[in-house]
């Protein structure tokens, strides 16, 4: 019997390439896309040898318009449907609202809202036929917060992909497909790094409040086989988001005018 897919963006580093690892442990082949194409191709060989399952690489930038159409047009031209999408592809873009160029926010709409949500509505016609899906979209505590000043969108973003997880879990419960918002806090990865920001963070925030990429992803299949709609990883990260829930919001603009910046 033909093994499931999954679909992984962002999978060249980070929790992108821990879900894929864990996937595959699971019996998953899979569908490796990002920019980076030699990442690509020495994940997919490492997951092919220590799991023994079949991998696909894609190298696509999400900030095209056509890219979700071109990745899922070559998984099926390779005779393959995705029965698990992990829509984690995605970065920060610094600097002021006012400040950034019109095209850079544009571009990062579309990683961060438009191509994840055109691919799941693109892969949900084959998960309802075959009655099974999971979809994980990447998220973060950031989204469950007050916004704060400087990397305006992304906390923005972050908040519509949680909403957006929410009503696909209610939508799709029925047909046995598992919609999960995965709601991480600081994460050892190359985030900071590329927006040149993991000194400052490191700095300015306790060691307790981070974890790795590999428990992130492991929390995240945990929750969407469990079918929650909201899994944030981290007693620390669940206590801040019940205390986000209970203050003022004046007090949590206020915080935030005075801590903005150091939660992913």
């Amino acid at each position: 019997m033909e093994r499931k897919l999954a679909l992984v963006t962002g999978a060249s580093a980070g929790i992108g390439a821990a879900f894929a690892r864990i996937l595959a442990g699971h019996g998953y082949d899979l569908a490796l896309t990002a920019r980076r194409g030699d990442r690509l191709d020495a994940l997919a060989e490492e997951i092919r040898h220590r799991f023994g399952v079949e991998t696909l690489t894609v190298v696509a930038d999400l900030a095209e318009p056509e890219a979700p159409g071109q990745i899922l047009d070559y998984l099926t031209a390779h005779g393959r449907s995705v029965d698990a999408l992990i829509n984690n592809a995605g970065y920060g873009l610094t600097g002021s609202f006012g400040e950034t160029r019109w095209a850079d926010q544009a571009a990062f709409i579309q990683v961060m809202m438009t191509a994840p949500s055109e691919l799941a509505h693109r892969v949900l016609g084959g998960m309802r036929d075959r009655r099974f899906g999971r979809i994980v979209n990447v998220a973060s505590l950031a989204g469950l917060l007050p916004g704060s000043s400087g990397h305006t969108l992304y906390s923005a973003t972050k908040a519509y992909m949680i909403k957006f997880s929410q009503s696909l879990h209610l939508e799709l419960a029925a047909d046995g497909i598992h919609v999960t918002a995965l709601c991480p806090g600081l994460t050892h990865s190359e985030f900071h790094d590329v927006i040149g920001a993991r000194a400052q963070y490191t700095a300015a925030t306790p060691p307790w409040l981070w974890q790795g990429a590999d428990e992130v992803a492991a929390t995240g299949y945990e929750a969407v086989e469990a079918n929650r709609a909201i899994s944030i990883p981290g007693a620390p990260n669940k206590a801040i988001s019940v205390i986000a829930k209970l203050i003022p919001d004046d007090w949590a603009l206020a915080l935030m005018a005075s801590q903005g910046g150091r939660l992913r």
